[in-house]
């Protein structure tokens, strides 16, 4: 009898520790809501004392990341906005408006009255309208322990000519789609016929010069089992148009285009060039495991030409100095033999520079440059190429990256930020690159940035955390209970939620959780 005593005794101590965890996490919880809330209306208070416009000449923006950057309808002018930072402890999310003039290399931080609340992952346009127009849609902000998260669906406007800012209207997102009037303000839902996407986040659209929208990519997760997910990077697309002789009326068609298509990745970047075709940067390849996540970061660059249904590699000349016509006379070659030396079986490739880094928890961080090829010695050049440069150079381009900011003026194609990751590090990148699209030579660097010299923070448990660990174990010890169970589970890593939201895996915690 008194070892039954004991057991029941045991089983009502375990009941107890369960019911005072959860009522201990419901009030954490409610707390942890106020304290978001607190410090949206704490960051909306110090907004509310902005009174006038002021702009002030500035360095370069500090590093971020998932801003917007974009283009000036009418100006030689990049327009930054919002943004996040994270420097290993902290998260920083931000609602500052800075610009780029194109021809004085300068920038310029623009304080306007009742901005949007601090976001980031927001979506941004700009129309020719009204003297020019921002639109800003939606978006994200995180605590600063990067625990809590709001996710925006608000829609603003900055009026460019005015510098005043308005928030025009509010409604409820899903997966549809949706069309904004700028004439009249409103909002429709369209319909379209057909099959389209899947359910996906990171996806990205272009317009082509037909005046239909291209939908490429994306990133889903699908549990495969319980407690495990598995993440899709999407590398289909869609092609969105209206039907012909039905007007307001729309129609999906999946396509399949020819070429040299991008690699399966996520976080990669798009813009639209002058002759509307349809430009991608970069991004990130996950290979992921159940504890493990492999990351191969890209800077190489992809062409979509949506008239002819085809992919083209961005491929650079390289520097070119004066030209020099070669002599006409020069001695006889077998026939065909120009044509071989051009295009044929000789032609090299581009050369793939690979690296890995492996962090202390075992995972790789895979680093993939693409390099022109090298001209073989005595191969002669057409008579259309300029000479190159004596070779021994730096070549200077972006380094591998995700979620960079593009922006095109003037057929220049302007490039700003992202991010790579070296272990459980994130550096978050805040250089500046051109590339002239008509020439397509070379890279040229306007802001450079050691990455090295970027502070980074270790994560550190918090007091609170201490603080129940050590209440925890002194319930067990009141109950009974041995406490076999209370290290099966592991917490998500602190940015895990909001990688997801950007369209990319979130990495598995630095120490796999065992129990």
């Amino acid at each position: 009898m008194g070892k039954k005593g004991k057991k029941e005794k045991k089983g009502r101590g375990a009941e107890k520790t369960a019911a005072k965890m959860e009522k201990k996490v419901s009030k954490r919880s409610r707390k942890e809501e106020e304290d978001l809330e607190a410090l949206l209306a704490h960051f909306q208070a110090l907004d509310a004392t902005k009174t006038q416009v002021v702009e002030t000449p500035c360095p370069p923006p500090s590093p971020r990341l998932h801003a917007s950057l974009s283009a000036h309808p009418d100006k030689d002018e990049l327009i930054l906005f919002g943004g996040e930072y994270f420097n290993g402890q902290k998260t920083s999310v931000y609602n500052e408006l800075y610009t780029y003039s194109i021809r004085k290399d300068a920038w310029t931080k623009v304080e306007i009255p009742n901005p949007p609340p601090r976001r980031c992952a927001h979506q941004a346009v700009v129309v020719p309208q009204g003297g020019g127009q921002l639109w800003i849609f939606g978006g994200e902000f995180a605590s600063p322990d990067g625990e809590q998260f709001y996710h925006y669906k608000d829609l603003w406007v900055l009026h460019l000519a005015t510098k005043t800012w308005e928030q025009v209207r509010d409604y409820i997102y899903y997966n549809d789609v949706y069309a904004f009037d700028l004439d009249t303000f409103t909002w429709s839902r369209l319909c379209p016929s057909g099959t389209g996407p899947t359910p996906r986040s990171g996806c990205q659209m272009s317009v082509t010069p037909q005046g239909s929208i291209v939908i490429y990519g994306g990133y889903s997760k699908q549990r495969v089992k319980k407690d495990v997910d598995r993440g899709t990077q999407h590398s289909d697309m869609f092609l969105l148009q209206p039907v012909d002789g039905r007007e307001g009326k729309w129609g999906w068609t999946r396509i399949n285009p020819a070429g040299a298509k991008p690699t399966p990745r996520s976080g990669f970047s798009v813009a639209v060039t002058p002759n509307h075709q349809t430009l991608l940067f970069g991004g990130v390849c996950d290979e992921e495991e159940e504890e493990s996540l492999e990351g191969d970061f890209l800077n190489d660059l992809h062409f979509y030409d949506a008239t002819r249904n085809r992919w083209f590699a961005g491929q650079l000349k390289g520097p070119k100095s004066e030209k020099r016509k070669r002599r006409r006379g020069r001695k006889a070659e077998p026939e065909g033999a120009d044509k071989q030396e051009r295009g044929g079986a000789g032609a090299q490739e581009p050369l793939e520079v690979v690296r890995e880094v492996v962090a202390e928890d075992g995972t790789v961080v895979t680093i993939k440059q693409v390099l022109a090829a090298p001209v073989p010695a005595g191969q002669p050049q057409s008579e259309e190429e300029d000479s190159p440069d004596e070779a021994g150079g730096p070549v200077v381009e972006p380094s591998p990256r995700s979620n960079a900011m593009l922006a095109v003026k003037h057929g220049r194609l302007y490039l700003y930020g992202g991010m790579f990751e070296a272990g459980d590090r994130q550096v978050t990148l805040s250089d500046l690159y051109c590339l002239d699209l008509h020439k397509m030579q070379e890279w040229t660097a306007l802001v450079e940035v050691d990455p090295g010299a970027q502070e980074w923070l270790e994560e550190t448990e918090s007091e609170e955390d201490s603080d129940e660990d050590a209440e925890g174990a002194s319930d067990d010890e009141d109950s009974g209970d041995s406490g076999g169970e209370a290290g099966g589970e592991c917490g998500a890593h602190a940015g895990a939620g909001r990688q997801e939201t950007h369209g990319r895996a979130a990495p598995e915690p630095s120490t796999p959780c065992r129990t």
